[in-house]
């Protein structure tokens, strides 16, 4: 995927969405394509979109004015939805970003996935299933703000605050909590070889699951997590000067 070619619509839910993760969100988005379209939609009569207003300017953000007429009711989905066919019909982007953790937008999602297009969502860890599955990437928004780096997993539970942390068995991870869905992209991406590159696993991995990250885990790239399995290698596998690494069995 060319990034450079690659444009991007990103539809910010401001209902269900953070205000301080811009930036970061924005830099996700960049590792796919070009957020040429930038949009943000909520009430801004109402004080709980105020955190939002120095940040529409500082990244160049089109707010989207949507009046709330009924109490209890979000008009806000409507018209992030509504906004999103007239630009998928318009032909001018190749993939949509939405953010938000709401379920009202799977079958948006689905929509543009049928259309032929790049669908990517971004929310919280209790975004509904539904929504996840429908993206061909999802990123929990607490991979974009943990400090999980290359450093590498502390391998306890405590230490990162979540209740299913991988374990270390000789200094290489090895569970089966994320183990199974690797095996299965290692498996499709191998063929009747045995290696494949990390690049065709990683985009296999996010057929199986969208919402698959090297950073929920504690390591910063697919590459390192391959480091820490015990059952996997990874190889150097340059190509007119540049590493495209490749993963085999041991």
């Amino acid at each position: 995927m060319d990034n450079t070619t690659f444009n991007i619509a990103v539809l910010i839910d401001g209902d269900n969405a953070q205000a301080k993760l811009m930036k970061e969100i924005l830099e996700e988005v960049s590792k796919y394509g070009k957020a040429t379209i930038r949009r943000i939609y909520g009430d801004w009569t109402i004080p709980q979109m105020n955190s939002w207003k120095n940040i529409v300017n500082e990244y160049s953000i089109n707010p989207v004015q949507k009046f709330n007429y009924t109490v209890g009711k979000n008009s806000t989905d409507s018209a992030l939805i509504i906004d999103a066919m007239d630009i998928l019909h318009s032909g001018n982007v190749e993939g949509f970003c939405i953010v938000s953790s709401d379920s009202d937008y799977t079958g948006l999602a689905k929509r543009i996935r049928e259309q032929g297009l790049f669908v990517m969502g971004i929310g919280e860890k209790k975004t509904p299933s539904a929504f996840v599955q429908s993206c061909d990437i999802f990123t929990y928004t607490e991979n974009l703000t943990d400090d999980k780096s290359d450093a590498g997993h502390k391998g306890n539970s405590e230490a990162q605050g979540k209740p299913d942390e991988l374990s270390e068995t000789d200094g290489k991870t090895d569970t089966t909590d994320y183990l199974k869905v690797i095996d299965k992209a290692f498996t499709i991406s191998a063929k009747d070889d045995d290696e494949a590159l990390i690049s065709t696993i990683g985009a296999n991995i996010h057929k199986i699951d969208p919402s698959f990250d090297p950073r929920t885990y504690g390591f910063g790239t697919l590459t390192k997590l391959f480091e820490n399995i015990q059952k996997y290698e990874v190889v150097k596998n340059l190509v007119n000067g540049l590493n495209y690494p490749l993963v085999r069995l041991k």
